[in-house]
């Protein structure tokens, strides 16, 4: 029984612009050193990883696929015990899907996902789509990635597609690992109204932030929002499909949290960065209020300034919410510091092919430590060993590479499956 996780990434976005791939696991030279990227991950202490293969190298066709790294990458994961939090998809799907628009893509990425799990039946910890707003807003409205379309109803197909196929790639994992448990990486947002004629515009967009996993956990969203996914091409049988939805209670919800995320409304509905007003704890109870389950803090960083100290004070801010999470008694299981090393070109958003170094990691693009790695390896080495003992937060039934042989995988299949059974007979009591 695993009671806290403490994670790092390796971010495997690969979206298009204007025709362009960006693939930052190549800007980011991960195919050359993912050896030496695993032997950070062990040099901090980090044990969770938070790590996918690239879709579109891997995924090249309906039934067809190039497994070879992943296969490389994720045996080296597993003899050395490190447990994958799997990213399947993260902003970008291959050329021959298209983009978010395409209505085939839900059924056909559970495919892939299922093709996944067979191959890799060891694996038990998912985020099938990551940031699935983001992803929908800043490919279909934003006008920035894949699409780059502009409006309310592309916004909408964006989403929908999304998020079906996040639901639908939850159902077929399930199929091959009936104790998968998914973690669900999502921005966790808030507007703040610059005036009181701001507040409208502000309470619309407050309910915006939550469309992607109110679909996704079968949430009734209000009157205000149905009449938007309806007025921009979302069906009531498509809306009824996501509120049929059983998976809930497989599901961890990982909140991403950073400097960007909270934002000042205008009156006309535009917005502008407002910097950090209520913070990563004072959101997280928001989303927890509304879906009543598990979190984890799936993603935050911030760049390493002159001082060299600003990526460790934000480490500790952060760990300070995690801390006043806990303590106000919600169930939180995890914090990731977002990504193990620098990231390339994300302070244009990946819009321009700068080549320029953001320093964001926990080491640099020439793999040395930035001050922040120390302090996160001393901050697992000294709650490791008091979370467990000390939590006021249930426990994940999660099991390192390790336990997983085929026997013990058998046996952990078999019994989430009697529980499934017993589950689905269960009347259900969710009214959300």
């Amino acid at each position: 029984m695993i009671y806290f996780m403490f994670a790092t990434g390796i971010e495997n976005s690969c979206p298009t612009v204007s025709g362009r791939r960006v693939d930052e696991m190549e800007k980011c030279r991960h195919y050359d050193q993912w050896r030496r990227d695993f032997d950070l991950v062990e040099e901090c202490e980090i044990r969770y990883l938070r790590y996918g293969p690239p879709i579109y190298r891997t995924w090249l066709g309906p039934d067809r696929y190039d497994w070879d790294f992943a296969d490389e990458t994720f045996a080296e994961l597993r003899r050395r015990d490190i447990v994958p939090i799997t990213d399947l998809c993260h902003f970008g799907v291959p050329d021959w899907i298209g983009d978010y628009q395409n209505p085939d893509f839900p059924a056909l990425f559970a495919d892939y996902a299922r093709a996944f799990a067979e191959r890799f039946r060891w694996i038990q910890l998912y985020t099938p789509i990551n940031e699935m707003y983001i992803c929908a807003l800043f490919s279909a409205k934003y006008g920035w990635w894949n699409e780059q379309l502009k409006t309310d109803r592309a916004f909408v197909t964006a989403l929908k597609h999304i998020v079906k196929a996040n639901v639908l790639a939850m159902g077929r994992i399930l199929e091959v690992r009936p104790d998968a448990i998914f973690i669900q990486s999502e921005s966790s947002e808030y507007n703040h109204a610059q005036n009181p004629a701001a507040i409208r515009p502000a309470e619309t967009l407050n309910a915006v932030r939550f469309l992607s996993l109110d679909l996704n956990y079968g949430h009734r969203v209000n009157s205000t929002m149905y009449e938007y996914l309806l007025d921009n091409g979302l069906t009531r049988d498509e809306y009824h499909f996501f509120l049929a939805g059983r998976l809930k209670h497989h599901c961890v919800m990982g909140n991403d949290y950073y400097s960007t995320n909270e934002h000042l409304v205008h009156p006309d509905g535009t917005t502008e960065a407002s910097g950090e007003i209520f913070g990563y704890a004072v959101i997280t109870n928001q989303y927890y209020a509304r879906y009543r389950l598990p979190i984890m803090h799936t993603e935050t960083n911030l760049m390493e300034g002159p001082g060299k100290n600003e990526a460790v004070r934000w480490l500790r801010k952060e760990w300070a919410n995690v801390l006043r999470v806990r303590n106000d008694g919600l169930p939180i299981v995890g914090f990731t510091w977002y990504s193990l090393v620098d990231q390339v070109d994300w302070d244009t958003a990946l819009r321009e092919d700068n080549g320029r170094a953001n320093p964001l990691g926990l080491y640099d693009l020439d793999r040395k430590p930035r001050a922040v790695a120390e302090v996160y390896r001393q901050l697992i080495t000294e709650w490791r060993e008091v979370l467990p003992t000390q939590s006021v937060v249930l426990g994940l039934p999660v099991h390192p590479p390790s336990e997983h042989d085929d026997t013990a995988t058998r046996q952990l299949v078999a019994g989430a499956r009697s529980r499934e059974r017993r589950y689905q007979k269960a009347p259900s009591n969710d009214q959300s």
